[in-house]
């Protein structure tokens, strides 16, 4: 794709172009004045490599504010024609990928100069595991049982097989998520195998499910699964302890489920509570192995019966995990024929779009053939491997 212009100019609307390019040099003018504690402790070949650096750079951080505040704008725009059932053109995306910066590096002894003079601020602290679990037991007074991994994997396939989900679904989107690694506590940024890294985001388990995500299907089925724990309490067969086990753990979920629906029912009021002791505690949940297996595959069964009341009865793995990843209505358009060809900036926040690597500098079709090469990769790995052999044997147990 060709070299990225703002709609204007590529509108043909160059008369702006005098007045930008005046603007721009008076910017540009402006961002060379370097602070005098920074200019003291830099030579005069430093001093002219940062403002060359500075002279280029300016001018392209403005350049790229404009393609996403167009790529908002657009947005927006596509927002109001859903709403209107109005079909999208090729006129409600931006075409292009986003400008290259193509000037002079910063230096590497003024960018050195800079950080010793002014550190950057510490990253905000993500919740991790232990955050989870001290809220669940302080705010609700539950501790999720252990069980071992491969029981864990298999009350997973049951839950999945049971809500309609295929083998290669769950395996696909488990091989994404997790590098085919994944196990049932695993957290986004901590290496599943060696315990070390550092939280990246709320993720946890299978589905990487965000705290958000938890809040909100505790919300919406909460109810639903409390009726279920409770006849698993009833059934025959069980013993008086795991009745009671479960009786008090449905006391504890029915908790939870006043605490998801004491916020209205909105995505962005479900991560806020996500952010607090209540929702973290909440977010346990996908760790409990009568329940985390059921709300990770509850949110997966979600996703598919939004692409099959949009018509995509038989989704791939792969398209699954579009829909998962970019939010099922988006990745439905990302699908589409024109959505194939648009660059994924059109799809993502710009925060998103910097964090995924695997989405940048594709279309829709380049990133949903991205998704399936890394799965292919991925399914070979050992968890995935053990994982499609738990669901072999369920399938033979059953013939």
């Amino acid at each position: 794709m060709g070299r990225w212009l703002p709609q204007a100019f590529r509108f043909g609307a160059g008369a702006a172009l005098g007045a930008l390019v005046l603007i721009s040099a008076s910017l540009a003018a402006a961002a060379q004045r370097i602070p005098d504690d920074l200019a003291s402790r830099l030579n005069e070949r430093q001093l002219t490599a940062y403002r060359t650096y500075l002279a280029a750079r300016a001018p392209f951080d403005r350049r790229l504010d404009t393609y996403w505040a167009e790529v908002d704008s657009l947005r927006e725009g596509r927002r109001r024609k859903r709403a209107a059932g109005t079909p999208f053109t090729a006129a409600d995306y931006v075409p292009e990928h986003p400008p290259q910066y193509e000037g002079p590096p910063m230096p590497a002894d003024v960018a050195k100069i800079i950080a010793d003079l002014r550190p950057p601020s510490p990253d905000t602290e993500i919740a991790g595991l232990h955050d989870f679990l001290s809220a669940a037991k302080s705010q609700y007074g539950y501790v999720p049982a252990a069980i071992p991994e491969r029981e864990f994997k298999r009350r997973y396939a049951l839950e999945a097989l049971r809500v309609g989900l295929s083998k290669a679904q769950v395996i696909d989107v488990y091989a994404l998520e997790t590098g085919g690694r994944g196990v049932y506590d695993m957290q986004a940024g901590i290496d599943p195998e060696t315990r070390k890294g550092r939280p990246i985001s709320t993720a946890l388990g299978y589905a990487q499910l965000l705290a958000g995500n938890s809040v909100n299907e505790v919300a919406k089925h909460g109810p639903s699964f409390i009726n279920r724990l409770e006849d698993l309490a009833r059934a025959p067969g069980t013993s008086p302890s795991r009745s009671a086990y479960l009786k008090r753990k449905a006391g504890i979920l029915r908790k939870m489920v006043r605490a998801a629906k004491s916020v209205p029912y909105q995505w962005g009021r479900h991560v806020a509570l996500g952010n607090t002791p209540r929702g973290q505690g909440i977010h346990a949940l996908n760790l409990d192995p009568d329940i985390g297996p059921w709300l990770q595959v509850i949110k997966l069964r979600g996703v598919l019966d939004h692409g099959q009341q949009a018509g995509r009865t038989n989704l791939s793995g792969p398209e699954l995990e579009l829909m998962n990843l970019a939010g099922p209505g988006t990745g439905l358009e990302m699908m589409t024929p024109i959505g194939r060809r648009m660059p994924t900036t059109n799809f993502f926040s710009r925060a998103a779009y910097g964090r995924n690597t695997i989405v940048r500098e594709k279309n829709g079709a380049e990133l949903l053939a991205a998704l399936e090469q890394r799965m292919r990769i991925n399914d070979k790995r050992a968890g995935a491997v053990e994982f499609a052999r738990i669901f072999d044997e369920i399938a033979r147990t059953r013939q």
